[in-house]
Formats: C-alpha cells, sequence, structure tokens
C-alpha cells in the first residue's frame, strides 16, 4: 500500500517521476507544503531539476501561492 494517497495530493500531474519520489520522500504532497520552501531547498531533493521547478511554481501560481521569498 502508498504511503501517499494519490487523491490526497494536489501536486502538478505533469509532474516527472523522480520529481514526484523527491517530494513524497520528503513528504511533501500539498503546494502549501511546498509554499514554505525555497527553490534552493526544493532543487536539494535528489531528483527534483529544473522542470519539476517551474511545474511546481506554474501550479502554485494557480492556487495564488509562490515559493519562499518571491512575491
Amino acid at each position: 500500500m502508498s504511503m501517499v494517497n494519490e487523491t490526497e495530493s494536489d501536486l502538478p500531474s505533469g509532474l516527472s517521476k523522480p520529481s514526484l519520489r523527491a517530494l513524497h520522500g520528503a513528504g511533501y504532497t500539498q503546494l502549501h507544503q511546498i509554499s514554505k520552501l525555497t527553490e534552493s531547498e526544493l532543487l536539494q531533493l535528489h531528483g527534483m531539476g529544473p522542470k519539476g521547478i517551474d511545474e511546481i511554481r506554474r501550479a502554485l501560481i494557480e492556487k495564488g501561492l509562490s515559493f519562499t521569498g518571491e512575491s
């Protein structure tokens, strides 16, 4: 049984599997959790790259959120 229920996550569906594994492995399943991080902190996760950051940034903007330190 998966530790993360897909229906409980609001992460972008376009994220790569390595990016999703990195986020889930670090305990992030919701965009509001990720909005508490900086881009640099997110990039430190193994499997997260520039494309994943772009996908997440777009999803954050759609929800009226942003990375910490961004306006």
